[in-house]
């Protein structure tokens, strides 16, 4: 399955940084970071099916290494045999996923929150993950008008980032519409249901993995486990920061990954 992408050009000579979102979110998530990553990259983002502008296609299985091979091959459409990647939550599992199938197409990786690190796999969808789709489902007709107050916007937002009062009115109405669309996100919770990432990746593809320390999505003590991704990996934890690091601390993130691909601005 060939999936939505946009691609937005740079006159760099590095490799292209591909982005991909999270379950339940969209290419959206990506705008607090992306114009400044289009200075340095020719930037990829992507629809994962189900999401923002991909259609969710029932033939399409949705665990974690089928989306990879979907990525890649929607990637190989646009002429890119070698890329970096970047991603957050699912997309930080699916682009482990990729090095581990075609690990020449990929130049580095960096993870925001990437799934997949637990502990021990799920067995069932974890509490909490119901609520939030059906939110968001149930609102979207007035989400743009609720979003305009703080108390909604505390509601939808106060679990995923503990400066959740600082984001902007255009994130929360990307991110509550993406998930309020987002046909994609029970089937890709229960592919990744007894799952968790146990590949191997070459050590000559630079990881970097990066949690925030108060990540209530994937917090520490589950689904943190620094075993899972190879030794060389770069490890950061950063202070007062949630699930989605790009929205927490753009400018940080948008430096990690330049220190990750190794270019000089």
């Amino acid at each position: 399955m060939l999936l939505t992408s946009k691609v937005y050009p740079s006159r760099s000579s590095t490799y292209p940084l591909l982005l991909i979102h999270g379950m339940g979110s969209a290419s959206t998530a990506w705008k607090t970071i992306a114009p400044n990553l289009e200075k340095l990259f020719t930037v990829v983002t992507i629809d994962l099916p189900g999401h923002g502008e991909t259609p969710l296609d029932k033939s399409q299985l949705m665990d974690p290494q089928s989306l990879a091979l979907a990525v890649i091959q929607t990637m190989k459409t646009h002429g890119y045999e070698r890329f970096h990647v970047v991603g957050n939550s699912l997309g930080g599992w699916v682009a482990l996923e990729m090095a581990v199938l075609k690990p020449e197409a990929i130049a580095s990786i960096t993870g925001l929150a990437p799934a997949g690190l637990w502990l021990a796999p799920y067995n069932a969808r974890y509490p909490g993950t119901a609520i939030a789709r059906m939110l968001a489902n149930g609102l979207k007709v007035v989400s743009p008008m609720l979003l305009h107050y703080e108390w909604a916007r505390k509601i939808g937002f106060e679990s995923v980032s503990p400066r959740w009062k600082e984001f902007s009115y255009e994130t929360c109405l990307d991110a509550t519409l993406a998930m309020a669309t987002s046909a994609g996100y029970y089937p890709a919770w229960d592919a990744m249901l007894k799952k968790r990432f146990d590949g191997q990746i070459k050590s000559s593809i630079p990881i970097t993995v990066i949690f925030g320390d108060e990540d209530r999505t994937l917090p520490t003590a589950t689904s943190q486990e620094k075993s899972l991704v190879p030794a060389h990996t770069r490890w950061i934890n950063v202070a007062q920061c949630g699930h989605a690091p790009m929205w927490d601390h753009p400018a940080l993130i948008v430096e990690e990954i330049i220190k990750t691909t190794g270019i000089k601005p």
